[in-house]
């Protein structure tokens, strides 16, 4: 499998139903290849926390995770919990689980810290 920088270089593609989501294994496969651990959920999601020194930088991250969002066309749902704590979660609606677009989106979003 290809290390993390490939991922950062790739672009998400769109996601039809009926493509199958990741299996475990290519899951495990994914996640090696990010910088941080990403937590996985019920092997249909990932998530990971953010913690920040204040509200404003906080918000500059979820503005810098929406412009990479937008760029892709993929986007997580973002939770801003207390004044400095982030929550992304990743997956692909369409099918129910997580695409290699989930695990693109999480490595441009590691190269932001």
């Amino acid at each position: 499998m290809k290390n993390q920088q490939d991922l950062t270089n790739k672009k998400c593609v769109p996601c039809e139903g009926g493509t199958p989501p990741l299996t475990l294994a290519q899951i495990s496969e994914y996640q090696q290849q990010l910088v941080a651990p990403w937590e996985v959920i019920d092997s249909k999601k990932i998530t990971k926390d953010f913690k920040f020194k204040n509200f404003k930088q906080a918000v500059a991250f979820i503005n810098q995770v929406a412009e990479i969002a937008e760029l892709e066309g993929h986007h997580p749902d973002i939770l801003l919990h207390g004044y400095n704590k982030v929550r992304l979660d990743l997956w692909t609606h369409a099918i129910g689980g997580l695409s290699e677009n989930d695990f693109i989106i999480a490595a441009k979003v590691d190269k932001l810290n």
